[in-house]
């Protein structure tokens, strides 16, 4: 039986219920009358239920595409602005004893390059990635209780805090590591973390199995219902994702919306971010043996639709696509993305060689951070480095009430614009730095409250004089 607040997996991510919701689709696909009424509901910002958005979805017209597109659009920018937040990985270990056939840190593949970080790396990497500009790490590690045990997860968190160079620091880690207990949520929460991620990877419950064949991840249900256990354990900003080419592409879409509403029913607070991977080629796997890819425009659609039916989320796109693809998305609702990554235990100091090959997954977009930041505000995006929100305590519900009413824009839109000055002063090219200034005198005006706008550039004038760290 389908129940969006039941904590048990199988209710929540029900099968039929997609089936149904997947029939009921191709049924209406063709019926522009329903699609006109859901493209009538979105416009209300207040988002739409799994089965709507799969008429969407399934929709082949192409004028109702594009007004799906210019809506995602419009909602972007009503709830994010144009700011893109900027965030880096962070691979502490490579050791998994998971048996996951598209991952290449699966236990079985025996010539990868096992590695762990110790503290003394983890301050080279950190130290690395502050002289790059990065305020936002989101760490990742492979499931080993012997290796990367959660005492060994906690004392890097502990280490990346500490670690200040020069006027570098990082702000937020967030983190990316396999689900366990409530307790270990807690310790998680106890040292500040941001958001905890966490990728299904497939909902469709048969494919997950055969996809994780052994190791504590093949168990679905305790996987499926790690968020609940992180929301008891304290962490209310937690992040979604699947693994797009896994499994039927439409099954996984309506699943991640599932899973969006189970959150708000259970916990009354919906997914704080939602990510977007595909699989990618990487080291012993072959993206091709996964016969649900799916290509650029099926890929862009389903983006514009989560924007349109989870409106309040952050939307994330990693390196592992193209520029040109993180380019299309960028306008159809994604709203943060990472720069300059490395995928590979160690990357940030040292090119690894051919041969010690411990990289999760080839990256597509290979540009430094500052060619990243260029980039986006040539295409009138600005850059954000800020992490105001959980440092303040806007985190779970006080976020989402903030986001969902617009009262986010008087912190959002002056914060973005003090740590992209941050980022000018300190790290930015010339090029760069001059093409900064000029969007940053141009955004100003766009600040809501008065008040807030004089207290911003007084704010910024103090940072051309080596003063950091401003934020509302």
């Amino acid at each position: 039986m389908y129940n969006p607040s039941s904590l048990k997996a199988e209710e929540f991510i029900n099968h039929e219920e997609i089936i149904d919701t997947l029939a009921y689709a191709d049924a209406n696909k063709d019926n522009l009358e329903l699609i006109d009424q859901i493209l009538e509901k979105a416009k209300e910002r207040k988002g739409l239920n799994h089965r709507e958005a799969s008429v969407l979805l399934a929709c082949d017209n192409k004028e109702k595409i594009e007004e799906m597109y210019q809506l995602a659009q419009q909602i972007k920018q009503d709830f994010y602005g144009n700011r893109i937040v900027m965030f880096a990985p962070l691979y502490l270990s490579n050791y998994c004893i998971n048996g996951c056939v598209y991952c290449p840190y699966h236990i079985s593949n025996k010539h990868i390059a096992r590695k762990k970080l110790t503290q003394e790396e983890i301050k080279r990497e950190v130290i690395a990635l502050q002289d790059m500009g990065h305020k936002r790490l989101a760490l990742e590690a492979g499931e080993d209780p012997k290796n990367n045990p959660i005492e060994y997860i906690l004392e890097c968190i502990k280490t990346i805090y500490s670690i200040k160079h020069k006027n570098g620091a990082i702000r937020r880690v967030n983190v990316n590591i396999a689900a366990t207990t409530v307790e270990e949520y807690r310790m998680l929460k106890e040292v500040g973390i941001g958001t905890y991620i966490l990728f299904q990877e497939t909902y469709h419950k048969e494919s997950y199995e055969k996809l994780h064949p052994y190791g504590p991840k093949s168990n679905y249900a305790y996987h499926t219902e790690a968020m609940d256990r992180a929301m008891e354990g304290g962490i209310d900003d937690v992040g979604l994702g699947v693994l797009f080419g896994l499994e039927m592409y439409r099954y996984e879409f309506a699943g991640l919306l599932m899973h969006a509403e189970h959150l708000e029913a259970a916990h009354g607070v919906g997914p704080h971010t939602i990510s977007v991977p595909r699989i990618k080629r990487a080291d012993d796997i072959d993206p091709t043996a996964f016969d649900n890819g799916i290509d650029d425009e099926t890929f862009a659609k389903i983006c514009a639709l989560i924007r349109i039916c989870v409106p309040y989320t952050g939307m994330i796109i990693s390196t592992r696509e193209s520029q040109a693809v993180r380019e299309k998305v960028l306008k159809l609702g994604v709203s943060q993305i990472s720069g300059a990554s490395r995928t590979s235990v160690g990357g940030y100091c040292e090119e690894e060689p051919e041969e010690e090959n411990s990289e999760q997954f080839d990256v597509s977009d290979k540009r430094t951070l500052d060619e990243v930041v260029k980039w986006l505000m040539e295409m009138g995006c600005i850059p954000s480095f800020c992490t105001a929100c959980y440092r303040e305590g806007r985190t779970g519900d006080r976020f989402m009430s903030l986001c969902k009413s617009g009262q986010i824009q008087n912190c959002c839109q002056p914060n973005a614009l003090m740590t992209l000055k941050e980022y000018l002063m300190d790290y930015a090219s010339e090029d760069t730095k001059k093409i900064g200034e000029a969007l940053i005198q141009a955004e100003l005006e766009n600040i809501p409250k008065e008040k807030v706008k004089e207290i911003c550039k007084e704010n910024l004038e103090k940072i051309e004089q080596g003063i950091r760290d401003f934020r509302f």
